[in-house]
């Protein structure tokens, strides 16, 4: 279980996270929505200690993120930020086992080798895992990062928009995978998406932030709804379902 008590963080006078309270389920997926500017990455990067929080206090199974050890936070919590530059000249393969790094420090064993193998082959990676990641689309890349936080074997997995790049059908696949990841094997996936449709499609609960602020938070039949999604997006937003999944039609003037 994940808990934020509190949390805030402000650069200047502008308050980007403004006192955020929420439990996190463990074994579950769950979904941060939002319009631009809610603060939903700075939450993640609080979350991930990749930024201090201002206020207030982040728990993993009850222990404090600021009290854990970086190296067995990194086995605890896995992260992929919005923006990944690799200026490095590496195969798909030896990016992915840094992933095991926490474990290891670099020396990779048989188990390492075994946990490597899986990654690929979870994000159908496993025909390209020689190749250089710099002759690789945006979207390979994409799904190498993914498979590298997976590789890291962590019980929580944070993800930052994790299907930039990516086509419609690797959109699909990849929440697809991250879906398994809960269902299979029982992480806590937490991750931030643009599309409204895949959220509902794929999520146990979702997280809709506004202004720095939790607007709604809840199951998918609870978030997902005209009232709460119009005024989100401050726009009409209109509500389908189709064998039990919601969907949304947002084009329309």
């Amino acid at each position: 279980m994940m808990n934020i008590e509190n949390v805030t963080k402000q650069y200047g006078e502008h308050v980007v996270v403004n006192n955020v309270t929420l439990p996190i389920e463990k074994g579950k997926m769950t979904t941060c929505i939002g319009p631009n500017g809610a603060g939903k990455s700075t939450l993640l990067e609080m979350v991930s200690r990749l930024i201090p929080q201002d206020t207030g206090h982040i728990y993993i199974d009850g222990g404090e993120v600021k009290s854990w050890k970086k190296g067995d936070l990194a086995k605890r919590l896995s992260v992929l930020k919005q923006t990944n530059h690799m200026n490095i000249r590496l195969t798909v393969r030896e990016l992915v086992s840094f992933g095991r790094f926490p474990y290891t420090k670099g020396r990779l064993n048989d188990h390492c080798h075994s946990v490597i193998n899986e990654s690929l082959s979870y994000l159908g990676l496993s025909d390209i895992q020689n190749r250089y990641i710099d002759t690789l689309s945006g979207g390979q890349l994409q799904r190498t990062l993914i498979a590298m936080v997976l590789c890291q074997d962590t019980d929580y997995i944070l993800l930052d928009e994790p299907l930039n790049n990516l086509d419609m059908n690797f959109g699909v696949q990849m929440m697809k995978t991250l879906r398994r990841l809960v269902d299979e094997l029982g992480k806590a996936v937490i991750t931030i998406v643009h599309d409204i449709n895949f959220a509902a499609a794929y999520s146990d609960n979702i997280i809709a932030m506004k202004d720095g602020k939790i607007f709604a938070t809840g199951t998918v039949d609870e978030v997902v709804s005209k009232e709460v999604l119009d005024e989100l997006y401050e726009m009409d937003v209109q509500i389908m379902e189709n064998d039990g999944i919601k969907y949304c039609l947002y084009y329309r003037n």
